[in-house]
């Protein structure tokens, strides 16, 4: 039996799985924690992984891995190949004004839209290059190379030390913002305009390329978390992934790339050679843990007394910006929690709210990727808060699709697997993994749900401008380098 290895470096942890190469069967894994925080220095993860992997077995009998990690963020290393200053995550918004500024400097979203596919928010890489020039230059003044989290950890795990041997794939390369899935290659006017200079970037490489890891195993090329699950999941044209871990993600397997003027709908890559177009929430499974915490119960519970609610929790409803948020772009939004009476202000309606306003936020994702042109045969759930029973329960509802659950799996590690034995193989496809054991829920729509969030939604957007009335906005950028008005014109 040949056993592959796949890896997921999350926000919040490192899981390694250990599959049988030719059916996919899981054969041992393990788990160790990340810590906290929207910046982390790059050794955490690598001592987490280590952890994992001996949590796992270890990888002495495993022929093949491929590494997933959270997408975006930023690592920096320097001409020997040091850490510059820890990482900044996708996740921290400190770059949101950065990203506001080379939005207008390229001359609109339509052109960054046209360029890469997307159009930059906080969690880019490119608006993370901006705000390390702008508030550390001595830090940026050190950097030679720009990489992802996933591309560092390939990199360690291949025994590299120096900058020219990082390497990466096109799936995570389409969140950096200077990568474009429609060409196939880097923007390196984007760089400048974010950086000043170019730097060092990874190799991009084929989906099924093969590397050595330093201990002699196949080192797959590895990907983002979201095309890792992708392929993991087995996904393919007319499936549509609805993920929510610690952000909420909606995205399409497509054969063709998405270039979303409004910034809603992300048009990265895939890991196969298709494209992924995504919605991505800030807010996700931690709005049940906050919902959880605020009941004080746990996740079982919060579960049975949202279930116990009416549909619409009547009336009450939660904008769930407890960190910002991505989707609609409000870096500095806080939630909000609206109509509430005396009839309503139960646990069991505030527990229904928080499922509700979490999977209305996935909703507008979806009517994004609809609206975009993706096609839905199937609505795939996945994610740790697919374990809530009254999440897999109300999402079809609020979704307004029947939704198909997937066993319960780490599809991010899983994919990663996959990866590694197509990489093993060299075949023209991944291999063929059975994905059974789905169970499809099916409700009627509550319109009514939606509607009234969105009013909330909007009305918290409102309140939210009003009270930043008057406040001096942010001093643009003054950058009028050849890169900046040149990109006008692409």
């Amino acid at each position: 039996m040949t056993l592959v290895a796949g890896v997921d470096s999350s926000t919040q942890a490192c899981k390694v799985v250990v599959l049988d190469a030719d059916t996919g069967e899981l054969r041992r894994e393990g788990r160790a924690p990340h810590p906290d925080g929207t910046e982390v220095d790059p050794a955490a993860w690598w001592q987490a992984l280590q952890a994992a992997v001996d949590a796992a077995g270890g990888l002495d009998d495993v022929a093949a891995v491929g590494v997933g990690a959270q997408q975006h963020g930023m690592v920096c290393l320097d001409q020997s190949g040091a850490v510059v200053r820890p990482a900044l995550l996708w996740n921290d918004t400190r770059s949101a004004a950065a990203a506001a500024e080379l939005v207008e400097e390229a001359g609109g979203p339509g052109v960054w839209a046209q360029a890469v596919g997307s159009v930059p928010v906080a969690s880019f890489t490119v608006t993370k290059l901006r705000w390390l020039a702008d508030h550390e230059p001595a830090a940026a003044a050190r950097v030679a190379a720009v990489c992802l989290p996933h591309d560092w950890l390939t990199w360690r795990l291949a025994g590299a030390t120096q900058p020219e041997e990082l390497t990466t794939d096109r799936g995570d390369a389409s969140g950096t913002g200077y990568w474009s899935p429609a060409a196939g290659s880097y923007r390196p006017d984007l760089l400048r305009l974010a950086f000043g200079r170019e730097v060092l970037l990874p190799a991009v490489l084929d989906p099924a390329a093969a590397g050595e890891a330093a201990g002699g195993a196949v080192l797959a090329p590895g990907t983002g978390d979201n095309m890792a699950a992708a392929l993991g999941l087995g996904a393919r044209p007319g499936d549509v992934v609805v993920s929510i871990g610690t952000s909420g993600t909606v995205f399409a397997v497509s054969e063709s790339a998405a270039a979303d003027p409004s910034g809603a709908v992300a048009g990265f890559a895939d890991a196969t050679g298709r494209f992924l177009p995504l919605v991505c929430t800030l807010n996700a499974a931690r709005v049940l843990d906050a919902a959880a915490r605020m009941l004080g119960v746990d996740h079982r519970k919060l579960s049975e007394l949202a279930l116990s609610a009416p549909p619409g929790a009547g009336g009450l409803t939660l904008v769930p910006y407890l960190e910002g948020e991505r989707t609609p772009n409000r870096p500095d939004a806080t939630g909000a929690l609206h109509g509430m009476r005396l009839s309503n202000s139960t646990p069991a309606c505030l527990a229904r709210a928080a499922i509700e306003g979490l999977l209305c936020g996935l909703a507008d994702g979806l009517d994004a990727l609809l609206a975009e042109g993706a096609q839905v045969e199937r609505v795939l759930l996945i994610g740790g808060g697919a374990r809530s029973e009254a999440l897999r329960r109300i999402a079809p509802a609020v979704l307004g699709q029947p939704v198909v659950v997937p066993p319960p799996s780490e599809y991010v590690a899983d994919g990663a697997a996959r990866q590694a034995a197509w990489a093993l193989m060299g075949r023209g496809q991944p291999p063929d993994w059975d994905q059974a054991g789905a169970t499809t829920h099916e409700a009627d729509p509550t319109p009514a749900v939606r509607r009234r969030y969105a009013a909330c939604r909007d009305l918290t957007f409102e309140a939210e401008r009003d009270n930043h009335a008057g406040t001096p906005d942010t001093i643009a950028s003054s950058r009028t380098d050849d890169a900046a008005e040149g990109l006008a014109q692409t």
